[in-house]
């Protein structure tokens, strides 16, 4: 039985184009990216960059950049953040097209600081860039919260338009420091080829960081090395398109889903098929997977599971989708929950520990514990139209120190109603162990005073 808790914060920011998809750009930057497509619409192209704080009582967002990619929407991405820089790869059409991505902290009379993302988490170490430790930040005022939200935003690719965000100043000097990120256009590659609008529907690059894999509208898997985006193999994996792709976290697995409503784990080292996802569908109803993703176990940081949703394809009255965890090692399915409408989005914590799904018609949002499947959070109509993204504030300290919040856990939606949502897990209030071990020396010494009373 899933029990829920009470669902906390809500809006974020708001951008003026829909959004498709969302990442972390560091342990504390979120990357949304979207657009009204290459038609005279009038609605931009492009990504924003937005800084993540907890203020002691709900989170916060500053925009840090906003980028326009002229005619060319971004659909899907993928981010490698490599130190010395954050390379992005976006999709854009029939074309995966490298970002380069360059953080940067100035100072108050303009002279660069820190250039490349290794030493901007020493600094962040050294300066307290973090929140302090009441949960209060000087921020300019455009800050972004659930209660103070701006409508619009003309930062440019740099930000300079707009002055900078500021960072608390050294203790040895009442000099500020501002953070800037530059964005610079790598190189590009074909990474669909249907004879017919090609489309690139997702991206991933692989957790070591040697490999990208591509999947779109001709149904083809194909692997290229990263950074240097030379294609390494071009599987022929599905008859129609590929809806989406994930890879272990031993990178040595590739997961592919698709509308001809297969899913199939690959062998990234041989390019074989290793086995299929089969599961006996409620009623003989036909379904479709609609998202993937591996996420670690928790207790057993080299083992790990897979997740997906799938909905019932067509029109089938009120049969329901579903949350699915399966096991990697035999190919099984060994949990399932029923949702009551069709899901659109999923998401793992870097840790292994929760899972969000997002809906197709209510725009809602759910988070589950991993391991059990048990419902912890729901916010039900998060957006007025389906969630195309989600992504949890990660835990660890890979991409630097993660946001400080009182919350178990925090995780953003987007959808094409132009709003970037947060909704966060309360932390479960218990006592701590010294006292309960006090509690249960009091209790014994009570029972044994009463027997003794007694004479038993």
């Amino acid at each position: 039985m899933s029990t829920t808790r009470r669902p906390r914060d809500g809006l974020l920011a708001r951008v003026n184009f829909p959004l498709y998809a969302v990442d972390m750009l560091t342990s504390r930057h979120v990357l949304v990216a979207g657009g009204g497509g290459s038609s005279k619409t009038g609605v931009a192209n492009g990504f924003e960059i937005y800084e993540i704080f907890h203020n002691g009582q709900h989170f916060c967002a500053q925009e840090i950049v906003r980028y326009e990619t002229g005619a060319n929407v971004v659909m899907n991405f993928a981010v490698r953040n490599e130190g010395r820089r954050a390379l992005l790869c976006a999709g854009q059409e029939s074309h995966c097209q490298i970002y380069f991505v360059n953080p940067r902290v100035l100072s108050d009379d303009g002279k660069e600081e820190v250039s490349i993302i290794s030493d901007y988490k020493s600094y962040k170490d050294n300066h307290d860039v973090r929140a302090h430790e009441n949960g209060l930040r000087n921020r300019r005022n455009t800050t972004s919260s659930v209660e103070d939200l701006p409508n619009g935003h003309t930062a440019s690719a740099t930000g300079d338009k707009q002055p900078l965000p500021t960072v608390p100043p050294d203790q040895n000097s009442n000099m500020k420091r501002q953070l800037k990120f530059d964005i610079k256009i790598g190189n590009s590659v074909q990474s669909d080829f249907l004879p017919t609008e090609p489309l690139q529907r997702v991206v991933r690059i692989g957790p070591n960081g040697d490999i990208m894999v591509t999947g779109g509208t001709d149904g083809h898997l194909r692997v290229w090395s990263f950074p240097k985006m030379s294609l390494i193999s071009d599987i022929n994996a599905h008859t129609k398109e590929i809806d989406d792709i994930d890879i272990s976290p031993d990178s040595k697995y590739i997961i592919t889903i698709a509308k001809d409503r297969l899913g199939i784990v690959w062998d990234i080292k041989t390019s074989k098929r290793h086995y299929d996802l089969n599961w006996e569908t409620p009623e003989g109803i036909k379904y479709l997977y609609k998202r993937c993703r591996y996420g670690t176990i928790e207790t057993q940081r080299d083992q790990y599971r897979l997740f997906c949703i799938a909905n019932p394809l067509g029109k089938v009255g009120k049969q329901r989708g579903y949350l699915q965890q399966w096991d990697c090692s035999t190919g099984t399915l060994r949990l399932a929950v029923g949702i009551d409408e069709s899901l659109s989005s999923l998401a793992v914590r870097d840790d292994g520990r929760f899972v969000a799904i997002g809906t197709m018609f209510s725009g809602s949002v759910s988070m589950y514990i991993a391991f059990s499947l048990q419902r912890v959070l729901h916010v039900d109509n998060a957006h007025s139209m389906f969630v195309t993204g989600l992504q949890f504030l990660p835990v660890t300290n890979e991409e630097g120190p993660p946001v400080s919040s009182d919350t178990e856990a925090a995780v953003l939606s987007i959808s094409v109603d132009n709003k970037v949502c947060i909704h966060s897990l309360q932390q479960r209030h218990t006592i701590p162990a010294w006292l309960a071990i006090i509690l249960i020396v009091i209790v014994l010494l009570a029972a044994f005073t009463l027997c003794s009373y007694l004479g038993l």
